[in-house]
Formats: C-alpha cells, sequence, structure tokens
C-alpha cells in the first residue's frame, strides 16, 4: 500500500483525501458493483483510508458494497457512514434523530457493512424536531458501547455545531463546499476551527460539472439527480460553463486538469480539510489524487477565486425540496 499526506479530524487520522462512494449505488444512474469493487481496492492500494457512505446511498445498497469490498481488508480503511433520512423507499423522505432511531440505524448499518464498529459517525442531516442534545448524546452511547469510534454532523449551522459539540466531541462537519459552494466559510468553518473539529467537503468537483465533462443534459443520464439541480438546469448550465472554462485556461497554464484544479483549491482551504471526491472508476480515482501534487501560489489562490466569483454562480445548489433539509 503507498503512503499519503495524512490530516486529522479531531483525534481521527485519515489520508488527506478520501473516496465519495455514494455514486457507487446512487444519484447518477446506472453502476457496475464489481468496477466499483475494484475502485475502492485500488484507493485503498493508492493509500486512500477514508472511505465514505450512508445507508440512504441505494437504500442500504452501498454500505453493503463497501462491506464487501473491504472484506479481508478492513483494517485499511476508515469507513464513515451516516444516518437520519427515513423511509427511503418510500414518496415521502422523513428525517430523525431521536434517540430509538439512531441506535436502529447504527445497528443495521453494523449489519450491512459486516463490521463491529463504525469508526466516523455522522448525522447526515439534522432532525428540526428533535434536539440535537438529545441525537448526539444517544451518537455517545454508540461510542460507549464500542460500536463507534467518533461522530460528525453534515450540513449543520454553526449554532447547532456548538451545541452538539457540547455534549459530546465532534471529529468532523461534512459539507457541500467547493468553488461553486461556499456557503460555510462566513460562520460554520470558523466555528469548527475554534473547535477543533475538521471539515469534510462533499461534492468539492460541482457534482462533477467543474471538471468540464458535464457540457449539457444530454451527458447525464436520465435517472441521473443532476437532472432536478437548478444550476445544471437550461440558462444556468451554459453560464457556469464559461466559469468552468476560465479554470481550463488556468489549469492548461499549470499543466493540470480543470478538476484538479478545482480539487487542489478546495484541499489548501487548510489542513484540517479532508475533500471526499467521488468517482466509480479508476481513471478518475488517479486524477482525484493527482490533486495532492498540484502546488498553488498566493497568485494562483487568487486567479481560481477570481476566475468563479461565488456570485457569479447562477442557480442554487439543491431544488427546494432538498434545500429544505438544510440545518440554517
Amino acid at each position: 500500500m503507498n503512503q499519503l499526506p495524512t490530516r486529522s479530524l479531531g483525534a481521527l487520522d485519515v489520508s488527506a483525501q478520501g473516496l465519495g462512494c455514494m455514486g457507487m449505488s446512487h444519484a447518477y444512474g446506472a453502476s457496475d458493483d464489481q468496477q466499483s469493487i475494484a475502485t475502492i481496492h485500488r484507493a485503498l492500494d493508492l493509500g486512500v483510508t477514508l472511505l465514505d457512505t450512508s445507508d440512504f446511498y441505494g437504500s442500504g445498497h452501498n454500505e453493503e458494497l463497501i462491506g464487501r469490498a473491504l472484506t479481508g481488508r478492513r483494517d485499511q480503511a476508515v469507513i464513515a457512514t451516516k444516518f437520519g433520512f427515513a423511509n427511503r423507499l418510500g414518496e415521502k423522505t422523513e428525517i430523525r434523530g431521536d434517540a430509538e432511531y439512531v441506535r436502529q440505524a447504527c445497528d443495521a448499518s453494523l449489519r450491512r457493512l459486516g463490521v463491529d464498529h463504525i469508526d466516523l459517525y455522522y448525522q447526515h442531516r439534522v432532525d428540526p424536531d428533535v434536539p440535537i442534545e438529545e441525537t448526539v448524546g444517544a451518537m455517545a452511547e454508540l461510542v460507549q458501547a464500542g460500536k463507534v469510534r467518533f461522530l460528525g454532523l453534515s450540513e449543520a449551522s454553526a449554532g447547532t455545531v456548538r451545541r452538539a459539540h457540547a455534549v459530546h466531541p465532534i471529529s468532523a462537519l461534512q459539507s457541500e463546499w467547493s468553488l461553486w459552494t461556499r456557503d460555510l466559510e462566513a460562520e460554520i468553518a470558523p466555528v469548527c476551527r475554534e473547535l477543533g473539529i475538521g471539515l469534510v467537503p462533499f461534492s468539492p468537483l460541482g457534482r462533477g460539472f467543474l471538471t468540464g465533462r458535464v457540457t449539457s443534459l444530454d451527458t447525464l443520464e436520465e435517472k441521473d439527480m443532476r437532472r432536478t439541480q437548478p444550476r445544471f438546469a437550461d440558462g444556468n448550465l451554459d453560464r457556469n460553463l464559461a466559469i468552468v472554462e476560465r479554470l481550463r485556461e488556468l489549469a492548461a497554464e499549470k499543466g493540470v486538469t480543470a478538476g484538479q484544479l478545482a480539487l487542489a483549491w478546495v484541499q489548501y482551504r487548510g489542513d484540517d480539510v479532508v475533500p471526499i471526491p467521488g468517482t466509480r472508476r479508476e481513471t478518475y480515482l488517479k486524477e482525484n489524487l493527482g490533486a495532492l501534487e498540484v502546488e498553488l501560489t498566493a497568485e494562483d489562490l487568487a486567479a481560481i477565486d477570481a476566475a468563479a466569483p461565488a456570485g457569479e454562480i447562477a442557480g442554487n445548489r439543491y431544488d427546494p425540496t432538498a434545500l429544505a433539509f438544510v440545518d440554517g
């Protein structure tokens, strides 16, 4: 196994870049289990330790897939999974953070993963009807029982993070963060840094858009979730492509891809930042890991910011229904 640089999420040490596994089971159209398992194995071979999943992805399929991939290799991986989306196969999505559900969800994830403990257990979305103190209190009991090692939150507000951390140390906050989603920079990231909480950006490549490979809706499969997201809608897509073209030009000057430049920008946000770009293909895995070798000067970072100013991004990151699940 190769060695990658490591970073710390609270007291948990992981590779400086993780692997988001959602797309292997969920959201982006058809996938191939054998191809996905081969990609996970290649990630481990290359030194990636952090594998990110959720009980929501593929209604449990993604956890089962990772469990199969880690047969005989459990000690090489830091498993991060999430709970919170209930009634996953029903028409109405429900968020649950009550203590009873936390315990049920953890036991179910352990069974699907085929492991005796989860390394990093996140609340996937904050339940607005349950005090965060109850949820994190139940999660803390899982730590005491040896079922979970470290705790995390996802898409939580600064106030929620503070309240949660007062109940039990929170090791990581997983939220969307990229050149076209910078919502957490003003308040949330500073609070996490004050409390020693690591930051795990999901969709650091703008759901693949910042790689330049998505040029129209026709390039996306029929069941690809991006077809429903405002930033990929007609009109917004063309405006956002202009930003990608500027990134391409800067990337060409450095001899890297637009995706590598965008991902390197995220990694330069701080030593407490561990992005989890998702892919189900070994080719893109290696391209993403190449971003760890991209060196950016202050002038480079300023040029990237100028090429992709937050105020010019067209469209919200989620449709109204999904946006309603974001805390804050």
